[in-house]
């Protein structure tokens, strides 16, 4: 199944129209308020949190070779945000299953059928919602 996804920039548009309708009608606080939440939620689907996503099976083959984790997220997932920001520039495999079927189902089958994400899988095994300290240190020192 297929997810709406937004572009940012239409996030960015969209915000900064509604917000100049705000002040025209005599509310800054709100025109405010709303650019922030706009802005945020293009932050959330930026690329600039998330580096491009691959498919899980492009994750998988250079994850056996090279002992990287491959975590499998959505836009929107703040608990996916959380861990992006705590592990830094750190080199993973990032799969977004909303736009990648076989990464939506990796997930469903290792949660019980939900799509419950942060899903990390190291060396083969997967972990919900890990620690990001617990992340950081399975990575292997070349990451």
């Amino acid at each position: 199944m297929m997810r709406a996804w937004i572009p940012p920039m239409l996030l960015v548009l969209s915000g900064s129209v509604v917000a100049t309708g705000q002040i025209f009608k005599g509310s800054p606080g709100t025109a405010a308020a709303l650019l922030l939440a706009f802005l945020a939620l293009a932050g959330v689907n930026s690329p600039l949190i998330f580096p491009r996503s691959i498919g899980a099976l492009e994750a998988q083959r250079p994850s056996a070779v090279d002992g990287r984790p491959v975590v499998f997220w959505r836009p929107g997932c703040k608990y996916c945000i959380r861990l992006r920001i705590r592990l830094g520039r750190s080199q993973l495999h990032w799969v977004n299953i909303w736009r990648d079927p076989a990464g939506a189902a990796a997930v469903r089958a290792a949660n019980d059928g939900n799509e419950t994400v942060p899903t990390v899988v190291v060396a083969g095994q997967p972990h919900t919602n890990p620690d990001p300290k617990w992340v950081r240190e399975q990575l292997s020192p070349s990451a």
